[in-house]
């Protein structure tokens, strides 16, 4: 499989790539590959980390799984690319930004988003990882259990121990769990329901986590992220 990801995280983690676990994963992840339809494509199984190297990260979102829908996971959580209808959370992850900041955001309308890929967003310094990197078509879930998490936890601790200043935003259960691996006393921890319009009027509406995250990097210093363009 043709897997990229950038030098910098590729150093960081380079212990965790020999872990026996992680080897039994890239087993599993091959096997899935060859015998099933699996998102994302595999040159975007890392694509999170590719576009964001290590020492650029300002903000972390977490997400679940990829999407297991034809074409939509491209290696960003929440993303799909702009050709792809708009998901629901990603829906309402642009209503609350255009409510959280009380101006239209460009990148979103009702009819869908100009720029759902969330490129721009990675290249600003969000890490939008998945908990899980890779998903079997049409069921969600499916290579959960399997290491994905193992690692995923070894990369926020990663950034948790060797970072400063950081804001990791947790939407819904399962990623206020894999928060357990911060430490809260060097990093901004947001909470709120997940997205999803099962949950997102119990809380996720009116958390204002962007503009939160930005007020929190404009006082370490760091230039804030463009979430409205």
């Amino acid at each position: 499989m043709n897997v990229r990801i950038d030098p910098s995280w590729e150093e960081r983690l380079k212990e965790e790539f020999e872990k026996p676990y992680f080897k039994e994963l890239t087993e599993f992840v091959k096997n899935e590959y060859k015998n099933e339809i699996v998102y994302p494509a595999p040159g975007f199984i890392f694509r999170a980390f590719d576009l964001c190297p290590f020492e650029k990260v300002k903000v972390v979102i977490l997400g679940q799984d990829p999407y297991h829908g034809k074409g939509q996971a491209n290696g960003l959580a929440f993303a799909v690319d702009e050709k792809i209808t708009v998901p629901p959370s990603l829906q309402n992850i642009y209503k609350e930004i255009q409510s959280d900041f009380a101006v239209p955001c460009v990148a979103f309308s009702e009819a869908g988003a100009k720029k759902s890929s969330l490129e721009h967003w990675a290249e600003q310094g969000v890490l939008l990882l998945n908990a899980t990197l890779t998903v079997r078509a049409n069921i969600a879930g499916s290579h959960q259990g399997k290491g994905w998490e193992l690692f995923t936890d070894a990369v926020i601790k990663k950034l948790s121990d060797e970072r400063e200043n950081l804001v990791f935003i947790l939407w819904g259960n399962y990623a206020k769990a894999k928060g357990a691996q911060i430490d809260r006393e060097k990093h901004l921890v947001l909470e709120a329901p997940h997205p999803s319009p099962f949950s997102a009027y119990s809380g996720f509406f009116g958390c204002k986590h962007f503009s939160k995250a930005n007020e929190y990097l404009i006082v370490q210093g760091e230039t804030p992220i463009d979430w409205l363009s």
